[in-house]
């Protein structure tokens, strides 16, 4: 890991510099998200001296609400499930539109095939990452918020040295055994070292607001998010407590280049090419008249760690959101993780391997997903999710992989590469639709969208 370039932290002297306080632990988590928080909790469980350092204040707005039924299990292991119990909306499944009589396909998590838990949540991300964080520093780990990493310097392979600032104007500097870098989309190791890489296969954007008033799905369908698929990408719809419902699209950047005038009408301009969603939302009430845009969707490092480092989370790499990966992607990385960094600690003649071996599972998780994401909008895909079949319990591993079982389950597996045989198929068949999709997909990658998540205007 190479050092980072820094100007001096707030005007501050070089000496003023060399005389910071300086603080010592065994390893330093950057960032206060789920992985971040994730890898606290446990790192501190087992014993080590972890400070944690979040930037920003929580509660902070993130996108990514809907979690998968394979969190459960990580929520009951960091001690936290009946937490999230009381912060969430029950999800039973998630639906996509459909040319049936109800308009939509379910795909219940209670048919998944493997034991996946049969339901997820929805959440408020902002009282869900701070409660994760308030449960890290109850944990033991030293928590700390608004206090930004600005600088990293290896020493060795079990000495780093990180220049902090706070907000409130002061600078310290901390000695760490091990880095861990939860920074989400930042990615600051990564992106520091030029290790970051542009997905050129999917690039993206979303534009997306929150509603009061928005039509529910009936029944037992309440809870579940709806997908929609339109000319230009994919669009969303996720309950929230107190009625709220999250709503937005994810696009190809190319479209998103076309907004003229206010977020606010382009927004609602785009959600009325789904006529389906748009009959949902169109008496429902833009809450604040605020929209928010976050681009740049798709990437990965070109390493998952080295000595005395590791990336998790959004800060290794981040997939399209249509599968609500990321989350779960982020929570059992970490998990994984902060097993590596304890036997690499204990033992460091092994780091190297262990380190191999968790990104070789991660890579391997990603790619399940991703072979569903880069095809999600074309023409043979989704005449598979309209049209499901269950022969040789294809829909219910489908099903598996949106619970996010894609990891161990060997049954859930051999139905996946079953899946994109008969997707090869039937690609071939309609093989003239299925290269141009493919084309056109490969030709919007190569434009550039950059960006954070930002409120565009409140109007």
């Amino acid at each position: 890991m190479r050092a980072a370039t820094l100007a001096v932290p707030n005007g501050m002297s070089m000496t003023d510099q060399a005389n910071m306080a300086v603080e010592s632990c065994d390893v330093v988590v950057i960032g206060g998200g789920p992985a971040g928080s994730t890898a606290a909790t446990l790192l501190a469980r087992r014993g080590y001296r972890v400070i944690a350092l979040e930037k920003a204040r929580h509660p902070r707005f993130h996108i990514g609400e809907s979690l998968l039924p394979m969190n459960l299990p990580v929520f009951e292991r960091l001690g936290v499930l009946d937490k999230v119990r009381q912060l969430g909306v029950f999800k039973p499944g998630a639906d996509f539109e459909a040319e049936n009589e109800r308009g939509y396909n379910t795909y219940a998590f209670a048919r998944a095939l493997g034991n996946s838990p049969p339901h997820a949540y929805q959440v408020w991300r902002q009282d869900f990452d701070k409660m994760l964080y308030d449960h890290a520093r109850e944990s033991g780990a030293d928590a700390r918020e608004g206090h930004e990493v600005r600088q990293i310097e290896q020493a060795g392979p079990r000495e780093s040295w990180l220049d902090v600032v706070t907000d409130e104007g002061g600078a310290y500097r901390i000695q760490a055994r091990y880095v861990v870098d939860a920074s989400g989309r930042e990615a600051f190791v990564s992106s520091k070292n030029k290790l970051r890489r542009k997905n050129d296969e999917h690039q993206s954007a979303a534009i997306f607001g929150h509603f009061r008033g928005a039509e529910p799905r009936a029944g037992e369908d309440a809870g579940n998010i709806s997908i929609y698929s339109f000319a230009h990408g994919w669009m969303w719809m996720i309950p929230l407590p107190d009625g709220v419902m999250s709503v937005g699209a994810v696009c190809r950047p190319d479209y998103l280049k076309q907004r003229k005038g206010r977020a606010v009408e382009f927004l609602l301009e785009t959600l009325q090419m789904s006529p389906a969603l748009w009959r949902r939302v169109q008496h429902a009430e833009l809450i604040g008249n605020e929209v928010r845009v976050t681009g740049n969707y798709s990437y990965d490092s070109t390493r998952m760690g080295g000595p005395g480092w590791v990336l998790v989370g959004d800060a290794f790499a981040f997939l399209d959101p249509v599968f609500s990966s990321g989350v779960y992607l982020a929570m059992s990385g970490a998990e994984q993780a902060v097993a590596v960094v304890d036997q690499s600690l204990r033992d460091p003649d092994r780091e190297p391997a262990l380190q191999r071996k968790l990104e070789k599972r991660q890579r391997a998780g990603m790619a399940r997903f991703s072979f569903f994401i880069y095809r999600f909008n074309g023409p043979v895909m989704q005449d598979m999710f309209r049209d499901p079949r269950n022969i040789f319990q294809l829909e219910q591993g489908v099903i598996s992989m949106l619970a996010g079982d894609l990891f161990d389950t060997p049954k859930v597996l051999l139905r996946l590469r079953l899946f994109k045989l008969i997707y090869a198929v039937f690609a071939l068949i309609d093989w003239r639709r299925s290269r141009a999709e493919h084309r056109y997909r490969l030709a919007q990658a190569r434009g550039e969208f950059t960006g954070g998540t930002t409120p565009l205007d409140k109007a």
